[in-house]
């Protein structure tokens, strides 16, 4: 840390020095507002606008990032939420539907999160065109999905993709194909704010260009960004004039975030008469989930707390799966008109999750960023529907992949079931070492996708390939050790066995 920094945080630290502190807040505020001038000055005429829009709304966040001192909840004050704020899916779902589902769908706008990367699984490019089954990708199948409802039912639901600098480009590409499919597809660019110095507290950025040398300069603030930039591209106020009246929000690598239709009727015809504004479907913690956001009630309000804002000592408490069960999906229903209105209204109010990066030439930056489920606290009668883990199924890793592309899943109109064949509805623990990382290793060391229909937990590890029509069932685990290969042979049925380094199979 540089000495300036030290000082910031230690003067930050004293008690009684409210004064100090005021004045080094007015000074970094005031240093950004420079740099922050210098960068805008260098924008051509047509990115005039659009910049000035990015860099007032990270003026305002580095605001209130100067602002707020450590940990963001008060944890005495954390309950759990009251009975009634969770409902369980089955209630929901028993209410039936609509005489016409048409009516609702027609007031329905599908919103992916489209601003990753593929680059965690070593692809370049959006993460949405990475191929996850029978050569469909995630847009592909949210395509089908949409389009199967509006053949169904005869009805309008239009696709919305917040894109980010990163994935604009090539996302927009790939949507000619989907020219004669029958949705409508609209985009809009998320924010773009700069890396700020860890030490200065400064940006990096010296201009407004992100090409080149300078694309580690810039970042997408994270998915919270989503009311600010979808009603600054215009988009939110046109698509209210077309009589939409709920988004349903999810990240485009959830396969399991299909449109609800028991969840929309429930939003459309509000059992009490009072409107919801906002759900978050929330689903029950597994060992695997004990990162994931959860739902509390804070000061009488439903809030969601992520695990960066728990204070340390607190932190086994929060992962603990028997005081706080469920965790946030991330798939999100929200009222249009009370985004609009929150949003002129600035009352939108999300936690600032600081993303200490350091980048390729060693430089420690800091992102500021927000989720877009921190602002539940910020709507009228917020709801937490506690749904089916099916609803959840991401892919984030190639293990993730490996058991969307298997006899697992069945596929129709683009969404994914898991198989009737499958005894038990859990999904088996798939763990895939290091050599299967990125998806064309992956690809290369499976011939063909093995039967995994009664398989409990895999783990693989080391230099391994599968043959053609392999077959794993119970706990099988495989380990190369360094130097060594092992090939499972075509045809190889594995139950509950034990392979390791010289390719002896051993009972488990």
């Amino acid at each position: 840390m540089s000495s300036f920094a030290q000082d910031f945080s230690k003067a930050m630290s004293r008690a009684g020095t409210s004064q100090f502190q005021e004045v080094i807040r007015q000074e970094l505020e005031y240093s950004m507002k420079v740099e922050l001038d210098k960068i805008l000055a260098t924008a051509p005429s047509n990115e005039l606008e659009h910049t000035k829009k990015d860099l007032d709304g990270f003026k305002k966040l580095f605001h209130r990032f100067l602002q707020e001192k450590g940990p963001s909840v008060d944890w005495g004050k954390i309950q759990r939420p009251p009975e009634d704020s969770i409902q369980p899916y089955e209630k929901i779902k028993a209410r039936g539907l609509p005489d016409s589902v048409a009516s609702v769908l027609n007031k329905l706008v599908v919103v992916k999160l489209n601003g990753g990367l593929g680059t965690s699984m070593g692809c370049k490019g959006p993460k949405s065109l990475i191929g996850v089954r029978n050569e469909n990708t995630f847009l592909d199948l949210t395509v089908q999905q949409i389009e199967h409802l509006n053949k169904t039912y005869n009805t309008d639901v239009p696709l919305v993709l917040m894109n980010s600098f990163n994935t604009d480009e090539d996302t927009k590409k790939i949507l000619q194909k989907y020219s004669h499919s029958r949705v409508k597809i609209y985009t809009f660019n998320q924010s773009r704010y700069p890396r700020i110095n860890k030490e200065t507290l400064l940006p990096i950025a010296k201009d407004v260009s992100y090409s080149g040398e300078s694309t580690e300069a810039w970042y997408p603030p994270g998915h919270g960004d989503i009311y600010a930039s979808f009603y600054n591209s215009g988009l939110l106020d046109t698509l209210i004039g077309e009589g939409k009246e709920y988004i349903f929000v999810s990240n485009i690598d959830n396969l399991g975030a299909t449109v609800d239709l028991y969840i929309l009727n429930h939003l459309m015809n509000p059992p009490n008469g009072k409107q919801c504004e906002f759900v978050m479907e929330v689903t029950n913690k597994t060992r695997a989930d004990v990162k994931g956001g959860t739902l509390t009630q804070y000061e009488n309000k439903l809030r969601l707390v992520e695990i960066a804002q728990v204070p340390k000592p607190h932190v086994d408490e929060f992962k603990s799966v028997s005081k706080f069960k469920i965790f946030n999906t991330n798939n999100l229903w929200i009222s249009l008109s009370a985004v609009k209105r929150l949003q002129e209204q600035n009352a939108i109010d999300m936690e600032i999750i600081v993303n200490p990066k350091t980048l390729d030439g060693g430089l420690n930056i800091i992102q500021l960023e927000t989720a877009v489920g921190a602002a539940v606290k910020s709507f009228e009668n917020s709801l937490g529907i506690n749904v089916p883990r099916s609803r959840f199924l991401p892919v984030k890793t190639t293990s993730d992949l490996l058991l969307v592309m298997s006899n697992l899943y069945s596929l129709n109109a683009g969404s994914l079931t898991m198989s009737e064949k499958r005894e038990f509805p859990t999904v088996p623990l798939v763990k895939l070492g290091s050599s299967f990382t990125k998806v064309q290793d992956y690809l290369r060391r499976f011939e063909s996708i093995p039967d995994m229909l009664e398989l409990d937990h895999l783990t693989v590890s080391g230099d391994v390939t599968f043959g053609k029509n392999v077959s794993l069932k119970g706990t099988v685990i495989i380990i190369a050790n360094h130097g060594d290969r092992i090939d499972i042979p075509p045809g190889a049925v594995l139950e509950n066995k034990i392979v390791s380094g010289n390719l002896r199979i051993l009972d488990h």
